[in-house]
């Protein structure tokens, strides 16, 4: 494929879906490390309701509706969890999979019962994203990158994504050291003054955001197995955290573009006519990767233990 060709129809959801990969990547790092990688999937889940019910009320799919609405599921999920876990007196893990799992629900019913033909918005698309779609019809080549015109009708979704990698990624630097002591020594952390808490809630919120910028692009899916996969791999082959997020970055990005490679080609390879879901490969080479990582990784059997510091 020459750039004439790969430029509009291939390099903007190749970029989307790596930016998105590595987005979800970089916090899913310390979130497993903090023995919360679920998190990511319950956000993943949450905010679906919420965008939908945005969705009703303004008419239209724009980025900020899509956060508020999410924001406002997150507040009621959290509510919920502590409502279900004091009143029926049962572990938190169950009460987050009750919840998370209900609304999610919830979300898919008022999708199936409400009119979104008019936008791309259904169970498939929060499931699977459009990834495929996000073309560039004006780039004509590689010099359509330097063109202000041709420039301006990039995908919304790129610029979108390219922020939110940018935004997750100054949180990390400039919080790295708060984030190192807290998720390997929390009571160490209080002594020197760092306000544990009040972290935890900002990595949190910060894969809230990264999740809910994804989930139009991407869809759940991918969501879901960038938040786990490519830093659960990555623990298998460091022992320190520097070369663990580096590794996470590596195999996020190496998810992203075989996975969504071996989509468009793949079928045709093996001498199928169809093409499947860029969503759907993407995630299923991250597990992929994982599983090779477990077999083969150099600090397979340290896994379960606290990374360096």
């Amino acid at each position: 494929m020459n750039g004439a060709e790969f430029v509009p129809l291939s390099l903007t959801p190749l970029l989307i879906g790596i930016f998105a990969a590595v987005a979800c990547a970089l916090p899913g790092n310390f979130l497993l490390l903090r023995r919360q990688a679920l998190i990511g999937d319950a956000i993943s889940h949450v905010v679906l309701p919420g965008i939908v019910v945005a969705f009703l009320i303004t008419g239209a799919i724009s980025a900020g509706p899509m956060m508020l609405g999410a924001a406002g599921a997150a507040i009621v999920a959290v509510v919920l969890i502590e409502l279900i876990r004091r009143l029926g007196r049962i572990e938190p893990g169950a009460a987050m999979g009750v919840v998370f799992t209900t609304m999610f629900a919830g979300g898919v019913l008022l999708l199936e019962q409400t009119d979104t033909s008019t936008v791309h918005l259904d169970v498939e698309h929060a499931l699977y994203g459009n990834l495929e779609s996000l073309i560039w019809l004006d780039a004509t080549g590689w010099s359509s990158l330097l063109d202000p015109a041709a420039l301006r009708y990039l995908p919304a979704e790129l610029p979108r994504m390219a922020l939110t990698l940018l935004g997750v990624g100054l949180f990390i630097a400039v919080f790295w050291r708060a984030l190192k002591i807290s998720t390997f020594d929390e009571g160490f952390a209080r002594t020197l003054g760092i306000p544990t808490n009040l972290l935890g809630l900002a990595l949190v919120i910060t894969a809230a955001i990264a999740a809910v910028a994804a989930f139009d692009a991407v869809g759940s899916i991918i969501v879901i197995a960038m938040f786990i996969c490519p830093p659960a791999a990555a623990r298998m082959m460091s022992n320190r955290l520097e070369g663990q997020v580096g590794w996470s970055v590596v195999f996020a990005i190496t998810s992203a573009v075989f996975g969504y490679v071996l989509a468009g080609y793949g079928p045709l390879w093996l001498g199928a006519s169809d093409a499947v879901s860029a969503a759907g490969m993407i995630a299923t080479v991250s597990g992929l990767l994982l599983a090779i990582a477990a077999l083969f990784g150099p600090c397979r059997h340290c896994a379960g233990a606290p990374a360096g510091v």
